[in-house]
C-alpha cells in the first residue's frame, strides 16, 4: 500500500545487513496456502511489500534485496500496482521473478482507479494464469494531479466492490484489504471508516493489513473498534521502518499518519543518516516487540525495496516468538 504512494522515494542504503536467525527453506513446489493458515495461534505471519522499480539497475538491486529478505522465510511477498494499472505488466513481471527465484507465495495489489470492470477482470485472468496466489484489493489513491477520487465509467467506486468481484469470479484467490488505525483521510468519521472496513470483510476479505503508524496505541484502539463492530478477520500491523526524517515526514504528510513528538525529537538529535537509521530501527523494533506481547497475528513490512532496516528489525526480534518455532 504505502510503497505504491512512495515509489519515487525509494532509496538504497549502504548499511551492513545483519546475520539472519532463520534459514531459507529448501526450494520445492509451493502449494497455494489459505491466508488464514499464516495467522494461526502460536505463530506470527510475516510478509513484505515491494514496488516495481523504474530502471534495470533498480530491478537488479531489488532482486538482491529480495534474496536477503528470503533468509527470514516470509509467508508471502506483495507487489504494488500503479494508479490506473500504470505498472500492470511490471507488477506481474516482478512477481514472476520472485516466484522463480524464491518459490514463495505472492500477492498482487489491484486498485479500481482508472480501470473498467472488464480491465480489472482481464488483469485477474492474467494474474491467475501466472499463478499469483493472493490479491490485495484496494480502491487506490487519485491519480497524480487529482485531489479527489473519481469513479471510472464502467468501473467500480469502492474497495468492497472489488473484493466482491474477486470473490465472486475469482474465488481461488486469497484476498487482503487495507485498514487505517488513524482513519482514512477521506472518511467522514472514524465510525464511518470502520463500517467501510466491515463491508470489505463481509464482501469476502481474508486478512486486513494496516496503513503505517508509529504509536501502538492507535493500532490497539483500532483493533478494539474493529472487534466491537463485529470484524473478526486477522488484523496485521503494517510497519514502515524510518530511515530518514525528511523522507518519513513527506510520507506521513501524504497518508495522514502521525509521528509522535518524542520520536521526532529523537530523530532530530543528529542530522546524520546513520543516527536516524538506527533510531528508526530501534523504534520499529520496540513497536513490534510490544505488539507481539499482545498477540498480533503477523507483521507486514513496507520494505520500500530496501532490505537493510527490515532485516535489522527481524534480527533484533526473538526467533522463537517471531515465527512460533
Amino acid at each position: 500500500m504505502i510503497a505504491a504512494m512512495m515509489e519515487s522515494l525509494g532509496l538504497v542504503g549502504n548499511h551492513q545487513a545483519p546475520t539472519p536467525f532463520i534459514t531459507r527453506p529448501e526450494p520445492g513446489v509451493q502449494q497455494r496456502m489459505n491466508l488464514s493458515e499464516f495467522y494461526q495461534p502460536g505463530r506470527l505471519g510475516l510478509s513484505y511489500e515491494l514496488f516495481p522499480p523504474k530502471t534495470p539497475k533498480g530491478d537488479q538491486m531489488l532482486a538482491e534485496q529480495v534474496q536477503q529478505l528470503m533468509q527470514f522465510a516470509p509467508d508471502f511477498i506483495t507487489c504494488t500496482y500503479g494508479a490506473g494499472g500504470s505498472t500492470r505488466d511490471k507488477t506481474l513481471e516482478i512477481l514472476r521473478q520472485v516466484q522463480q527465484d524464491c518459490r514463495v507465495p505472492v500477492a498482487s495489489h489491484l486498485t479500481v482507479v482508472g480501470s473498467t470492470v472488464d480491465q480489472l477482470q482481464d488483469y485477474l485472468v492474467a494474474a491467475r494464469q501466472q499463478g499469483i496466489d493472493y490479491i490485495v484489493a484496494l480502491r487506490g489513491d487519485p491519480p497524480a494531479g487529482s485531489e479527489n477520487f473519481e469513479q471510472t465509467v464502467g468501473g467500480l467506486q469502492y474497495a468492497n466492490e472489488l473484493v466482491e468481484l474477486v470473490r465472486r469470479e475469482f474465488g481461488d484467490f486469497g484476498i487482503l484489504v487495507a485498514g487505517y488505525p488513524e482513519t482514512h483521510r477521506e472518511a467522514q468519521s472514524p465510525e464511518a471508516d470502520i463500517l467501510n472496513l466491515r463491508r470489505k470483510a463481509e464482501a469476502g476479505a481474508d486478512v486486513i493489513v494496516t496503513q503505517l503508524f508509529y504509536d501502538n496505541g492507535d493500532f490497539f484502539r483500532f483493533v478494539d473498534r474493529c472487534r466491537e463492530a463485529g470484524i473478526t478477520r486477522p488484523i496485521v500491523p503494517g510497519i514502515l521502518p524510518v530511515t530518514s526524517l525528511k523522507q518519513i515526514q513527506r510520507i506521513t504528510s501524504m497518508c495522514g499518519a502521525r509521528l509522535p513528538d518524542g520520536f521526532v525529537s529523537r530523530l532530530q538529535q543528529q542530522d546524520d543518516a546513520e543516527w536516524q537509521f538506527n533510531v528508526g530501527v530501534e523504534w520499529a523494533t520496540k513497536q513490534c516487540e510490544e505488539m507481539m506481547t499482545q498477540g498480533i497475528p503477523g507483521i507486514h513490512f513496507y520494505v520500500l525495496n530496501q532490505s537493510t532496516a527490515t532485516l535489522q528489525i527481524l534480527s533484533n526480534l526473538n526467533a522463537e516468538s517471531l515465527r512460533g518455532k
